[in-house]
């Protein structure tokens, strides 16, 4: 693929503002030079594990113990301190505090991918709306999620707390989560804005992609949530984008961010993010975090030099102040700490089993009949993940375990084959304990190597028991991106595992399931002949043992389906040929936390092309298309009817779907198109619009109905920095994936039609080399 990047001009523009409030606007017009500098930076961050304790940069409130962050009170003008918090998974604070018997746990909600396979937005809503809860009734006045960075690579680190690999569906999801989220009068932040696809060297990293993709595929998602959804806070990401840091980037935050897409609230750094404070007060970021006293003095001394306007350090403590006064903290909350976690837990265990995926299911292997005897292998089985570690973890009271939920669903479990892996599991935490949190997070301790002494296990236990069940674990996290062997590829004593187990219960004529509960993608296809059944079990929180058990008992009929492809091989995927890029270790330099910095850059040379955009263009197979998933019943499409052939502004397209089989479920309806293509380069098909049938009893039929304008149909054309739908026939298809389309209707456009009209923003791409000089 030709490494075809687009090279424009720099746009000078002046300074963009928004309206302020009149309140927010006095309320700066009091406050002096300290006070301007002290809101717009941080109170700093306390990190357990580090300096025995201590705040390691500036002084912090902690109203909110094991809170990421907290902004500048003012007293004198009735301004409070507010509270920031992670994460995309649930609220993570302190579940215990000093000469306090009372816990402090929050819901460990499933993860993003597994919310996105659901495919239901007004399920995410009602999550986001239970998060919120928790965020306002513990005192936190942020929550910093979603996070809705593109799986552009199998191996990113954070790929379980980002949506999907395609933008509509991390766009939708965003937005229904942030709904939720704010309707408990609590703020979100949206997540690594933008281009944030990796963590190897992700403070250092320069992203060089075209204009093209930067707005189709990696600004998309976030347009939507915006347009959507107004969030209250955007966070800048680590990264640079064709030279420039985001952060510090007045076209990204300003220009795009708040001039084209109309965001009206702050704009805060990820912590630690950046390198200039000036630069990043000039660009628009608002809120530098955690905050340290070195950014003070610089925005200090640029404002009394003059190199820093006082008009601008206005207007970014204007729009704080304008965050501040909608806060719970400013409006005086009368907060509980006393969530209702149990209502939450039971809304976790529906959100997971409903983003669970059906992979394969062969020999009549899946639902399990009642009171089976099970074999449970693999060390997950016992010790399942809830989600995964860094911001994106939660502290939650508790973990359901594969094997809790079976039993408590009324199977049984062979106690020798238990207590032998819980022996073995119990033995490997006792010698390698976990360490604090940050330096659990930079250093994380190995998980326990895959149980392999089963030999004896095998041989006495298969006539004993009518199945069995293999857990694969996988779980990742911040700092650093996965690997290709023994993590994406299963490890030799994995694969020997599911060989084995399968030949000793196919010789009994038993079937094996195997569970995957992993954050993100692994290698199936290598293995996949060896299982009766597979399901994708994500990581589901803290009830994600039960949610399963739900699933193979066909209490709950699967419904989830992929947000994201799954490649035969990883070398099959587009990016898979430079990820995560190069690096330059003769200019490395410490870092953040005194981390070793090194600079690098990675060139998305796949362009637009990434995910299923990628495998149906240039006729790659994957293992599980996008959109795949099975059920325990089957559906039937009826004819993509038009309201129109001709589209002249909006047009509806309606689909009757019908459960055929004999068990109640739900469908999704994915509405693809593909586009003539004679003008500008277009992928084979593109999602543009899904929806989620409710239950359907056996029998019956819904009729789904959606809505198409010229702006779905639109490519961005950098060469005249417009979003344009070429004239021509448009293809609409209606599918259960990405590669099963089942009705398919024609659309006419009788000219080409500009939906939008974008500032020429984009820098010529500057690669390392150039910057260094």
């Amino acid at each position: 693929m030709k490494r075809l990047l687009t090279i424009m001009a720099v746009l000078s523009l002046p300074v963009y503002s928004i309206s302020q409030s009149p309140a927010a606007k006095a309320l700066v017009a009091k406050m002096t030079l300290e006070e301007k500098v002290n809101l717009v930076v941080g109170m700093g961050m306390n990190i357990p594990g580090l300096n025995n304790g201590a705040p390691v940069v500036g002084q912090t409130a902690d109203k909110v113990p094991g809170a990421a962050g907290t902004t500048f009170a003012i007293p004198r003008l009735g301004i409070p301190a507010t509270v920031l918090a992670d994460g995309p998974a649930g609220l993570r604070i302190e579940p215990k505090r000093k000469d306090d018997p009372r816990t402090y746990y929050a819901t460990a909600w499933p993860v993003g991918t597994l919310l996105a396979s659901t495919w239901d937005t007004e399920l995410v809503g009602k999550v986001g709306r239970a998060m919120g809860n928790e965020v306002r009734e513990y005192a936190a006045d942020v929550l910093l999620a979603p996070a809705l960075n593109i799986h552009r690579n199998s191996l990113g680190g954070r790929n379980f707390e980002y949506y999907s690999e395609d933008p509509l569906v991390a766009g939708k999801m965003a937005a229904a989560m942030v709904n939720g989220i704010e309707r408990n009068g609590v703020g979100t932040s949206i997540k690594h804005f933008a281009a944030n696809n990796q963590e190897t060297n992700r403070n250092t990293v320069n992203t060089i992609l075209s204009e093209r993709a930067l707005r189709e595929i990696y600004l998309k998602g976030f347009q939507i949530t915006v347009k959507e959804a107004q969030p209250w806070t955007v966070m800048s990401s680590y990264n640079l984008i064709n030279g420039t840091y985001t952060s510090e980037d007045y076209n990204l935050l300003s220009t795009i961010l708040r001039k084209e897409w109309g965001f009206k609230g702050i704009v805060m750094t990820d912590w630690f993010g950046g390198k200039d404070a000036v630069a990043q007060m000039k660009a628009g970021n608002d809120l530098l975090m955690p905050g340290r006293p070195d950014q003070k003095k610089a925005i200090t001394n640029a404002v009394i030099q003059g190199t820093l306007p006082g008009s601008v350090l206005d207007l970014n403590a204007g729009r704080i102040v304008d965050y501040i006064l909608g806060s719970p903290a400013y409006k005086k909350y009368a907060f509980s700490n006393k969530p209702d976690l149990k209502a939450h837990a039971a809304l976790a265990r529906t959100a997971a089993s409903a983003g669970i995926i059906l992979l394969k299911n062969e020999n009549q292997a899946l639902p399990l009949k009642n009171n089976l005897r099970l074999a449970a292998y693999g060390n997950t089985s016992y010790s399942f993940i809830a989600g995964g570690t860094g911001s994106g973890d939660v502290n939650e009271a508790y973990t359901i375990s594969l094997v809790q939920g079976l039993e408590t669903a009324g199977y049984q479990l062979n106690n020798e084959i238990l207590n032998t892996y819980k022996k073995y599991l119990d033995d490997y935490t006792a010698q390698h304990p976990k360490k604090e949190f940050i330096r659990e997070m930079m250093d994380p301790t190995p998980a326990a190597p895959e149980f392999d002494k089963y030999s004896a296990l095998l041989s006495t236990k298969t006539d004993l028991t009518d199945a069995a069940l293999i857990t694969i674990g996988r779980n990742a996290g911040e700092f650093r991106d996965r690997k290709k062997e023994n993590d994406f590829y299963l490890s030799e004593q994995e694969t020997s595992l599911i060989k084995n187990v399968a030949e000793a219960y196919h010789q009994k004529g038993k079937n094996v399931i195997v569970v995957i509960n992993s954050g993100g993608m692994i290698d199936i296809a290598s293995w996949s002949n060896y299982a009766d059944a597979i399901v994708l079990a994500w990581q589901g929180g803290q009830e994600a043992g039960n949610a399963v058990a739900d699933i193979l008992s066909g209490k709950v009929n699967p419904s989830g389906k992929l947000a994201t492809s799954i490649p035969v091989r990883y070398e099959d995927e587009a990016s898979s040929k430079n990820f995560p890029g190069i690096e330059f270790p003769e200019k490395a330099s410490t870092g953040m936390l005194g981390m070793k910095a090194i600079p690098a850059e990675v060139i998305y040379e796949e362009g637009i092309y990434v995910g299923y955009r990628y495998f149906s263009t240039f006729n790659i197979k994957p293992a599980y298309a996008f959109g795949y998933g099975l059920s325990y019943t089957n559906f039937s499409y009826g004819a993509l009817k038009l309201s129109s052939p001709l589209l002249h502004g909006k047009i509806s397209a309606g689909i009757s779907v019908t459960n055929t089989g004999k068990t109640a479920g739900k469908e999704v309806v994915q509405l693809y198109i593909t586009a003539p293509g004679k003008t500008l380069d277009k992928p084979a098909i593109e999602l543009k619009a899904f929806a989620k049938t409710k239950l359907l009893a056996p029998g019956e039929t819904q009729t789904l109905r959606f809505e198409i304008s010229a702006s779905d149909l639109a490519s961005y054309d950098a060469t005249r920095s417009v979003w344009v739908a070429e004239a021509g026939e448009y293809q609409l298809k209606a599918g259960s994936s990405s590669d099963r389309i089942l009705q398919t209707a024609h659309l006419t456009l009788a000219k080409e039609v500009i939906t939008e009209k974008c500032h020429k923003v984009m820098a010529p791409t500057v690669t390392f080399n150039e910057l260094k000089k």
